[in-house]
């Protein structure tokens, strides 16, 4: 089951960062990170009507998601090791089944746990965004204004229980030069990987703004708590642009391993 998390949980952050902005006719996202460890490190997100590419260094090494709406399909792209795993959407709903009954038991067997030590583990676990761990959505309350980059946006700091854990910052999105419909390949992207982590939608930063949201606009910087750490991203480029498409395949010669299910992938 580790190894299944540590991979959801790779492919949860970039679609948390993907899933922000989108485009039609192609977008650039360029985007810094920086914790509270001192830590930098950027990340570059392309996104078109049917797909949509993200990389970031992980620890150092750089690591490449790319998600194809058409085939239904991620890709997990290791350009040092020239490795790749491939994820369905059958996959995700084997592996979605198969961690909410380990989730189940889990909580089953906590219900035993005295109080306190249960909030803990149930901490624990939305932390992680694991599957059938009791989600507490975030309530956002306006504060002020502030200036990222070039852009003047609006404050919002996030509550959960009288509890703050985060803070964004945002503009209308046509200040980025973007519309509604822009939204659509991220929607799409955020639903298929929804069952392995349920609380994504909920969760991502980046999503515009609405009544359901409880703030308006589109983030131009977060600030979260990862565990001890404290993360925070801002937008420094938005750009329109097309991509070739061969920046979305497999590169040649880059071998297909399993997933850490122990499943063996399909074989091109």
């Amino acid at each position: 089951m580790s190894a299944t998390v540590k991979t959801t949980t790779l492919i949860a952050a970039f679609v948390l960062t993907a899933a922000r902005l989108g485009a039609a006719d192609g977008v650039l996202i360029v985007e810094k990170h920086t914790t509270s460890t001192g830590t930098t490190e950027t990340s570059q997100i392309q996104i078109e009507k049917t797909r949509m590419r993200a990389e970031r260094g992980i620890g150092g090494r750089p690591q490449v998601i790319v998600f194809d709406s058409d085939a239904q399909v991620i890709r997990m792209i290791d350009p040092e090791r020239k490795t790749y795993r491939e994820m369905t959407k059958a996959d995700v709903d084997r592996i979605g089944s198969q961690m909410s009954g380990a989730m189940a038991q889990m909580q089953e067997q906590m219900k035993n746990l005295p109080p306190e030590q249960r909030e803990r583990m149930e901490a624990l676990m939305r932390g992680r965004g694991l599957a059938g761990a009791a989600a507490v959505k975030t309530e956002y309350r306006r504060n002020g204004t502030d200036k990222v980059g070039k852009w003047t946006c609006d404050k919002y700091d996030g509550y959960k229980k009288d509890e703050k854990v985060s803070e964004i910052c945002t503009v209308a999105p046509a200040t980025l030069g973007l519309t509604l419909a822009d939204f659509d390949i991220t929607k799409q992207a955020a639903q298929f990987f929804q069952q392995l982590a349920p609380q994504t939608g909920e969760q991502q930063m980046f999503s515009i703004g609405g009544a359901d949201q409880g703030f308006s606009g589109i983030p131009v910087r977060s600030v979260v708590t990862v565990g001890q750490r404290q993360i925070t991203t801002e937008v420094t480029e938005v750009t329109r642009k097309t991509f070739p498409s061969d920046s979305y395949a497999v590169p040649a010669g880059f071998q297909k391993q399993e997933l850490p299910t122990g499943r063996r992938g399909r074989q091109d």
